[in-house]
């Protein structure tokens, strides 16, 4: 039986390294913040240190890069254990990492690989995730990546393949609204089919981020603001699966603070506008 969805957190921030002092000497209009898991998956130091104070403040989720839940590898059992310590120390809302693989036969390709959707791949991946759940004794949460390449064996849409890992897994997922955007422009689907075809149920967290536009395609590269595309999208989502914890994610050319923040008060300003017309349709 499913478990109880995770709370909604309101609007969050991915957290850098490089906005560590205006955080902890201010008190930025941010909810709760998303940790990168590698980063702090250590003994000791300063990168712990500084998260332990965030963690007094704010709510905090883990976002991973390198669990590789597709690869025909075998688990990386070392890194789940590290991955639990870390989670056991900062109490996460949650822990997400991507629906992807990222290395096979001992190397880590430090990239998030696209896979064929097909039943065999389908049965591989809910069979790691169940796996992966039973170690960290929690929910997985996973996130649709960003693609460049489709197989030709796919037996069905990548939001038919999400949708029945997260069911048949019992897993939450993180839909990145961006991602979505990217693949639906480089292979050209509709944003609305991925949007419809995702359980409302499952989705407990939405990534936006920017992009960079490349004529003939789209690379994710989390290194420019939000364009307004990718915000017209976001909102559809929210009208669609309705308040769901929401993140700017900026991985690259990182701003100071108050310009993600600004950009965080969009979305929360977008949410207000859904949730205050869905209030006033309701009424009518």
């Amino acid at each position: 039986m499913k478990t109880e969805k995770p709370p909604f957190l309101g609007f969050g921030l991915g957290l850098r390294p490089q906005h560590y002092e205006e955080i902890l000497s201010g008190s930025p209009t941010v909810d709760w913040f998303e940790v990168l898991s590698e980063n702090y998956m250590i003994a000791g130091g300063q990168p712990l240190h500084i998260l332990d104070q965030i963690c007094e403040r704010y709510p905090i989720v883990m976002h991973g890069v390198s669990m590789s839940i597709a690869s025909t590898a075998p688990l990386d059992m070392d890194y789940l254990r590290d991955l639990k310590t870390l989670a056991e120390r900062v109490n996460p809302k949650w822990i997400s990492d991507h629906l992807c693989w990222t290395g096979v036969h001992g190397v880590n390709l430090h990239d998030l690989l696209p896979i064929p959707y097909t039943e065999e791949a389908l049965n591989h991946v809910v069979d790691r995730v169940s796996k992966v759940q039973d170690v960290l004794g929690r929910r997985l949460t996973l996130e649709n990546v960003s693609s460049y390449v489709t197989f030709g064996q796919s037996e069905m849409s990548e939001w038919e393949f999400v949708s029945e890992v997260a069911n048949r897994a019992d897993c939450w997922l993180l839909f990145d609204v961006n991602n979505v955007y990217v693949s639906a422009f480089n292979h050209g689907f509709s944003t609305d089919d991925f949007l419809q075809g995702i359980p409302r149920d499952r989705v407990v967290q939405f990534h936006v981020a920017g992009h960079s536009h490349e004529d003939d395609h789209i690379v994710d590269t989390h290194d420019h603001p939000v364009c307004d595309e990718v915000w017209d999208f976001y909102r559809e989502a929210v009208t669609h699966f309705g308040p769901v914890s929401t993140m700017i994610e900026r991985d690259d050319n990182i701003p100071p603070l108050a310009e993600v923040v600004a950009e965080l008060d969009h979305a929360r300003k977008i949410a207000g506008e859904v949730a205050e017309r869905a209030q006033l349709t309701a009424a009518e």
